[in-house]
This record gives C-alpha cells, structure tokens and sequence, in this order.
C-alpha cells in the first residue's frame, strides 16, 4: 500500500476529482487529504507522495507581489500557503515524488523564488480562464529534452485551462516543459533531475480531464502514471 497526500481544494467535490485520478482504480493506492483547517502536517510523515491541488490565488505577500490587482479574491488564505509550503518542503526532504496542478504549479515556483503575473488580461480570459464554470481548451506545445516529453512521447496536445494567473519569473532549479500558443508557462519541472526526487507540475487541471474524458488522454493519464511509479519505487 502507498500512501498519496493530496492537498484540499476548498471544495468537497474538486478534491474528489483529484482522488478519483490518482486512484484511477489502484486498490494499492490510499489517500491522505491534508489541509491547514485539519493542521494534520503530521500525517503527511507517513505518505509517500504529494500532490499540490488548486485553488484560490497565492497571497501575493509569498512572492512579493502586489495586493492590488484585477480579481484578486475577497480574502487570501496564507495559513494554507503556508501549510502547502511546509509539506512541499518536508517532501522534497525526504525525497519524495512531487505533483502539482495549477495553483499547485505557482506554490512550487514561488517556493522557489519565483514570481507570478497576477492577471492575464483580457487576452487571457478569451485563452485560459473559465467561463461560467466551464473550462477552455487549447493546445500545449512540449519543449525537446524535457522529462514531459519523455513521458508523454509527444511534442503537444490539448487541455483544458481555468486560470488568470501564471508563472512570472521562473524560480531557481527549474525549467519550463511546455506553454501554450500565446507563450504562457504552462508546465514546469527539475532543470538538472539527477539525484533529485520526481518533481512535476502542470498549470491545467488533469484530474477534470480524467473525470470528464476531455482533452488528450496522454497530457493526464501518463503524468499521473509516471508520478504513481515513483512513489512506488
């Protein structure tokens, strides 16, 4: 048995999504829900695995960003930034496999020295932000040498996208997998991964396009895969 912790959403039936696509049937599988509300850090230390799900935008004061700008939520929840930042690092302490989507994707950059672009603009309403609670679509090109490449043994595909925040300044020890048309960062990874644990994390949100069978099949199922085999290692 593997044990799979999965960071909770703020949503009941979002974090079932999650559940449901790193389980993908797997009786091998079990899953920790880990929240700043529950403080069960301490459960963490027997999981084998971490997924960073997503969620509402990072507090800006994380990154040094600024507290002004369009969409910003009504409130932020740093004690959840800082939970998800403690079990990231415990994780990478004990070389553990790392997942992260969307927000997920912003905490591990930011973590690392990273910054975000706070607002895409209009220009990214019409790519990547949702609409009325749908997702968008749209293609995501694979950059040459990268590990998603190996995995997925392609060189693009198409996703969904619900989000108006991205990667600003890429943060140290990582490098860019993918973007999207409009040049976005859309997935990210270890520049050097020798001798470090698996580390993946993708700006759309695979578990939606596992449970409404949308998009390639590739850009979720292999990833979760790869991530499934090396917790199991």
């Amino acid at each position: 048995m593997r044990k799979v912790g999965i960071t909770y959403t703020g949503t009941d039936w979002k974090h079932e999504n999650y559940v449901k696509w790193i389980m993908d049937g797997d009786s091998s599988i079990e899953v920790v829900r880990l929240s700043a509300a529950q403080s069960n850090l301490s459960e963490f230390l027997e999981c084998d695995g971490l997924v960073l799900s997503g969620g509402i935008d990072i507090d800006p004061r994380v990154y040094g960003g600024g507290e002004e700008y369009v969409k910003r939520p009504q409130q932020w929840e740093r004690e959840r930034d800082n939970f998800e930042q403690l079990a990231l690092k415990l994780a990478w302490d004990k070389g553990l496999p790392v997942l992260g989507v969307c927000r997920g994707l912003q905490l591990i950059n930011v973590t690392l020295g990273g910054s975000l672009v706070q607002d895409l603009g209009v220009e990214g309403d019409e790519t990547h932000e949702n609409s009325a609670g749908v997702d968008k679509e749209h293609v995501v090109s694979v950059l040459p040498g990268t590990l998603l490449q190996e995995i997925i043994r392609k060189d693009g595909g198409r996703v969904n996208s619900a989000h108006h925040q991205a990667i600003g300044r890429l943060g140290e020890r990582l490098v860019v997998n993918c973007r999207s048309e409009d040049g976005t960062i859309e997935g990210i990874e270890w520049a050097e991964p020798e001798g470090r644990p698996f580390l993946m994390a993708v700006q759309w949100h695979p578990e939606r396009m596992y449970v409404n069978g949308f998009g390639d099949t590739f850009l979720y199922k292999a990833i979760r895969d790869q991530f499934i085999q090396a917790l199991k290692k």
